[in-house]
């Protein structure tokens, strides 16, 4: 098929095994997570994706609105360590970006969480897991 400047279409080669099964991990996890806040927040969005990030899930519980991290790996020990300081930035910057696409004026404090998803095991929330500065 060509396009309209007619030079052909070049197809996307397919994904590699690896990374599909990373991305289906990646959304199993954020449902298990999702699925666990519902017991104590009110979820607002989840995979909100803009140019400078991507937030997991964006939950409320009363005053507080909580943008959260969702990390999947092995062990849970491998997960803890998998949030970079560049990955904190994003995130940030995302949740500004979220916010100011979205003003909720009801909400008085905002933070950052991470849930740790490993197989075989609950997944952990960490309440405040970073700050931005």
């Amino acid at each position: 098929m060509a396009r309209r400047n007619g030079t052909p279409r070049v197809p996307k080669p397919a994904p590699r095994p690896e990374r599909l099964a990373a991305f289906g991990l990646g959304i199993s996890a954020k449902s298990r997570a999702a699925a666990g806040l519902i017991a104590h927040c009110r979820i607002l969005a989840r995979r909100c994706k803009c140019p400078l990030g991507e937030i997991d899930i964006v939950a409320a519980r009363r005053h507080t609105l909580i943008f959260v991290e969702v990390k999947a790996r092995a062990s849970l020990d491998e997960v803890a360590e998998s949030v970079t300081e560049q990955q904190k930035r994003r995130i940030a910057a995302a949740a500004e970006v979220w916010l100011a696409d979205n003003p909720l004026p009801a909400f008085r404090d905002i933070r950052f969480d991470a849930i740790l998803v490993a197989p075989g095991k609950l997944p952990r929330h960490i309440p405040v897991a970073f700050e931005t500065t």
